[in-house]
């Protein structure tokens, strides 16, 4: 949809584990076509030997069925050894990069988990091959329209394209396994500017970017959801970076970004854990987010290393990928000519979080005119129209988030408080 794409994220578009599944299936309607081509055979052969039979019977179209039915068993099987294959290269992209994130944990882990790659790609050689072709593909769709701006050349190709070298070399982009941040942040200080009770929480992507913050100078949003049975979890809206300067009062600026992308501390992370507190959630309580920019460094180390219990977190144009456990859902909105977006790396090439971990990505302003210098492509509002157009795709993947939406809507009460933080002078 207006060049929408919807996966998992990096080279695996599917679960391994889900493509051997499916050849199975197909694999068991090729031996029922075949049976049924089989009986068909039969009864041709029956209706040629019994004299004045064929009278009565299309031997012609008979015969043709039974053609069709052998074909379509064929075409069935090879689909099944074509996906058994693809199922076998996902597996070794797979294991490959678990094994790489691995070797700064669990050495003797990542060698095992390399030794299982070596002997698949041993298995049949074009798994390897294939496997080199799929992230070559990958790698180079990632950053489409980052570059090549024939209006802004400079812009659009050194300068940003610079991003992406940072992205891709620099190892910011991802955040490890045990990865923390270290050093102290800056003091903040954190307050309530406006509070309100809305009658049901988002229903989809779009209304959940439109839930950031509204009150003067509010850049954290926090929602308590209370249900009958007693539980209750919460909702977090960050927004992204809201000034250019460097370690002012505004602790979503510059300084905080570099902090925060070189693994240190930040201001805006503080401050989040803070305004969390004061809207009364504590240490293991089920703490979902939706996040903007630099926000989504935030929600990553968030989701790995606080006390909370991130399940699910949303992100648009987060400058790192986080890596997350089986049962955690990322949901990421990227644009390929998001310079900021480009900072993560294109993400990688194993994807992370849960099955239902979804990446949205597209180019967001296809069109080389000289409005791109304000890198609109970057702006929430652009992010909420890739978000619109997910909604309205009817892609499964986006719509098993649907769960996620009506458990929301369920609380009986959902107390909304606004915060707005500043740094100590």
């Amino acid at each position: 949809m207006s060049g929408l794409t919807i996966d998992h994220g990096g080279v695996i578009s599917v679960d391994p584990d889900e493509l051997r599944d499916a050849a199975r299936r197909l694999d068991r309607v090729a031996s029922r076509i075949d049976a049924a081509r089989v009986a068909l055979d039969a009864a041709q052969r029956i209706i040629v030997d019994t004299p004045g039979f064929s009278a009565y019977v299309d031997i012609v179209l008979l015969w043709g069925a039974v053609q069709h039915a052998s074909s379509l068993a064929e075409e069935c099987r090879e689909a099944v050894s074509s996906t058994l294959l693809m199922a076998d290269v996902y597996e070794y992209v797979e294991l490959r990069a678990e094994a790489e994130m691995l070797a700064h944990t669990d050495p003797a882990a990542a060698d095992r988990l390399s030794l299982r790659a070596e002997r698949l790609g041993a298995s049949d050689d074009r798994i390897p091959t294939m496997a080199a072709q799929f992230e070559a593909a990958w790698r180079t769709r990632r950053f489409e329209g980052l570059v090549g701006n024939p209006v802004l050349p400079g812009l659009y190709g050194d300068v940003f394209g610079l991003a992406a070298l940072v992205g891709v070399f620099s190892g910011f982009g991802k955040i490890l396994p045990g990865e923390m941040l270290s050093g102290r942040a800056d003091r903040v200080t954190v307050a309530p500017v406006k509070t309100s009770s809305p009658s049901s929480g988002p229903a989809g992507l779009a209304a959940a970017f439109g839930r950031m913050p509204t009150a003067e100078g509010a850049q954290v949003a926090v929602e308590k959801y209370s249900y009958s049975d007693g539980r209750t979890r919460y909702v977090a809206y960050l927004k992204g970076t809201q000034s250019v300067g460097w370690g002012g009062r505004e602790p979503w600026d510059l300084k905080s970004n570099a902090e925060l992308y070189t693994n240190r501390r930040s201001a805006s992370y503080q401050a989040t854990l803070d305004a969390l507190a004061a809207a009364g959630a504590d240490a293991g309580d089920e703490v979902d987010v939706v996040a903007h920019s630099q926000s989504g460094m935030v929600t990553g180390h968030l989701s790995m290393e606080s006390e909370f219990d991130v399940r699910v977190q949303i992100t648009a144009g987060s400058p790192v990928e986080p890596t997350l456990d089986p049962d955690q859902t990322l949901v990421q909105l990227r644009h390929t000519d998001d310079p900021v977006s480009a900072l993560a790396g294109g993400g990688s090439p194993e994807g992370t979080g849960s099955s239902d971990s979804v990446t949205l990505s597209r180019e967001g302003d296809p069109l080389n005119t000289i409005e791109d210098i304000w890198v609109d492509t970057h702006l929430l509002h652009s992010y909420t129209e890739t978000a619109e157009m997910a909604d309205a795709s009817g892609d499964p993947r986006v719509e098993a988030l649907d769960e996620f939406w009506d458990d929301l809507s369920d609380a009986e009460i959902i107390e909304r408080t606004e915060y707005h933080a500043e740094r100590v002078q």
